[in-house]
């Protein structure tokens, strides 16, 4: 016989997860979170998956995953299915923009290198520039 776990306060959640007691009535009130009841003072209470949830949250977000793209994965979990094919091609796009990223800071490297290399010269008229380094094209 399987014990079912007695729900868990929201104040335990949080000291249990690290989560800050903010963060996870923003993530109810986002329905990435749900909680199971209410107490007589109005205290949240979560079922014993909270955790894991809480977990698969800041682990998703920390691969540059968006709440909204995070709670569309928690929808496809809820409704039976594993999310992972969702997340491999939100993982894949990740990474093509993270290459396009290192290219385009490539180019800016680049372009500062080459700033700072002329960085002896000194303007003609020096009142009518601010920076002529900056300045010139």
């Amino acid at each position: 016989m399987l014990v079912q776990e007695a729900p868990k306060l929201i104040g335990n959640v949080a000291k249990s997860s690290g989560v800050p007691i903010k963060t996870i009535r923003y993530y109810e009130e986002l329905g990435l979170l749900k909680s199971s009841a209410r107490m007589e003072g109005g205290f949240r209470l979560f079922n014993s998956d909270v955790l894991e949830r809480l977990h698969f949250i800041k682990r998703a977000q920390s691969l540059g995953l968006s709440l909204s793209e995070i709670k569309e994965f928690l929808n496809v979990h809820d409704g039976g299915e594993l999310p992972c094919e969702h997340i491999k091609i939100k993982l894949e796009d990740k990474i093509k923009a993270i290459d396009e990223q290192i290219q385009q800071l490539l180019i800016l490297r680049q372009e500062l290198s080459g700033l700072v290399s002329g960085w002896e010269s000194i303007p003609e008229n020096p009142e009518k520039t601010i920076c002529p380094i900056i300045e010139r094209n």
